[in-house]
């Protein structure tokens, strides 16, 4: 079938759905190009399938195809922010990293130095996950580029700043411990939204804190209201480089019932849309959306979530290279 795409501002973007229905076709992110059909690109969208480091339910490995499947209806123009981030940037898909699935720390490796190639260009990238494990050595690329140590807003249920489970050190529940020890992460610069739930006890939370993190809990949402939230965000990230990692469980179960290890009282996908909408004209420098199970999702609700959340990503990191110049 042939493709018959919109072009704008110079920019290839996605199949035009007036002459091609949304349902037809190969299933990339939002129908964008693929990476080898543009010349260069601004911001580069990749799957990693892989969840061998989840501690209870399986299924993250699939995540990447049903985010792209669901964002079949995403449409060009972003009327929340009043941007059209596919003509301001070369937006496109550039597939899946292929990475061991019995062998995490080869895993691990295979990431960082996959997201380092795709980004030696210059080019921004935003990964589709896989369970959160891939975090630790997506941080570790931006640092490298980024050339220092880089601020984070960790979207979440869980803190995720776990020592080991049964012994292991990478696991999806300790990324950002390993980030915070290998000094990649601003410790003055790094936040937790949207936690929630039992822990296994107050030393979590000691120890979380002692690592330098800030929390907004799901409640704290609720209470202090978006505009509120993204104030104290904004004054904590500055003008440092951000990277944003989004754990879709960081919904409630009502709005993102696919994923590994739900927790009651989460977020709606109203509020996380728009907090990050108010971190307009910060400087991303890398962006993760992970923990997507497709097992058990129904009627794509978390698909279709995890989708709008990578689009307002995406728009946001092309309206900052639009006004910017490549990130810095």
């Amino acid at each position: 079938m042939k493709e018959i795409r919109i072009e704008d501002n110079g920019n290839l973007g996605p199949i035009n759905a007036a002459l091609i229905p949304r349902y037809a076709g190969l299933g990339t992110y939002a129908r964008l190009p693929r990476l080898d059909q543009v010349s260069s690109a601004d911001i580069k969208i990749v799957g990693v399938p892989f969840d061998t480091g989840v501690s209870y339910r399986p299924g993250a490995r699939f995540g990447s195809t049903h985010v792209r499947e669901s964002s079949r209806l995403i449409r060009p123009y972003n009327p929340a922010t009043g941007t059209s981030p596919f003509a301001q940037s070369q937006v496109v898909d550039a597939g899946d990293m292929a990475v061991n699935p019995f062998n995490i720390n080869e895993a691990i490796e295979t990431i960082e130095h996959e997201a380092l190639e795709l980004t030696e260009d210059g080019a921004s990238l935003v990964t589709i996950g896989g369970d959160h494990t891939i975090a630790l050595p997506l941080l570790r690329a931006a640092s490298k580029r980024a050339g220092a140590p880089v601020a984070m807003l960790h979207f979440d249920a869980h803190l995720d700043t776990w020592d080991t489970y049964f012994g292991a050190e990478y696991t999806h529940g300790t990324p950002f411990r390993r980030a915070v020890e290998e000094g990649i992460l601003d410790t003055e610069a790094i936040c937790h939204v949207g936690t929630r739930g039992p822990l296994y006890g107050k030393k979590d939370l000691e120890d979380d804190k002692r690592f330098g993190f800030g929390i907004v809990t799901s409640s704290d949402v609720y209470y202090q209201g978006v505009i509120e939230i993204v104030d104290k965000l904004r004054a904590r990230i500055g003008n440092r480089p951000l990277y944003i990692s989004v754990d879709i469980d960081v919904l409630d179960p009502a709005h993102a019932p696919g994923t590994g290890t739900p927790e009651a009282g989460g977020i709606t996908s109203r509020e996380l849309l728009e907090i990050l909408r108010g971190l307009r004209g910060l400087n991303i420098v890398g962006a993760d959306i992970v923990e997507v199970a497709p097992a058990y999702d129904h009627a794509e609700l978390t698909g279709v979530a995890a989708s709008h959340v990578t689009y307002d990503l995406i728009s946001l990191i092309s309206d900052f290279r639009a006004n910017n110049g490549r990130n810095s």
